[in-house]
């Protein structure tokens, strides 16, 4: 199978233990494996949130951050964060840093799948247009931190459960400010 349908599967000390197929890895026993999360920034420090598309297998409809993904098998990790902004947003991201790099989350989705990911957190900034794919996101929003705060406080159930955990460690360690 070629290395583009594979996600990185770990050991619980996240050491590369394998691969398995994207498509087949998230069940109701998803074994633990290599992602990682972006926020995307505007130039007046707006954070950009997605609304994930219908038809995504997992959280469909909730609001997370500017998007996700995993790795290829060897790949550079900042260089797939770069060709999912392509893909799933049509935009390139720039100064970007890792703020949250050993991130860790297990979450059941409400069908019962799994999400069981190490995933490093990434910060970045776009200052061009967005072309979202409508088969990744259903709709955006540009967001002040503390709007994204006041939603995490009274809506969490309308929120990733990742984003929800991001954005505290986000908080407790002053990323957002590095």
């Amino acid at each position: 199978m070629a290395d583009a349908d594979l996600v990185v599967l770990l050991d619980d000390d996240g050491s590369p233990v394998g691969t398995a197929p994207r498509a087949e890895v998230h069940t109701d026993r998803t074994p633990l494996h290599l992602a990682f999360s972006c926020y995307v920034l505007d130039a007046d420090r707006r954070i950009l949130l997605t609304r994930r598309a219908l038809s995504k297998r997992t959280w469909p409809g909730v609001w997370t951050n500017s998007f996700c993904g995993h790795p290829r098998p060897g790949e550079d990790p900042v260089a797939a964060v770069h060709r999912y902004a392509a893909h799933e947003l049509g935009t390139v991201v720039t100064d970007l840093r890792c703020v949250l790099p050993a991130f860790r989350y297990r979450a059941v989705d409400a069908s019962g799948v799994v999400e069981n990911e190490l995933c490093p957190v990434h910060v970045g900034t776009s200052t061009g247009t967005l072309d979202p794919c409508p088969d990744e996101v259903a709709e955006h929003r540009w967001v002040t931190a503390a709007e994204l705060r006041a939603a995490v406080a009274s809506a969490p159930w309308a929120l990733s459960p990742w984003l929800v955990e991001q954005l505290a460690e986000l908080d407790r360690t002053g990323a957002w400010t590095r």
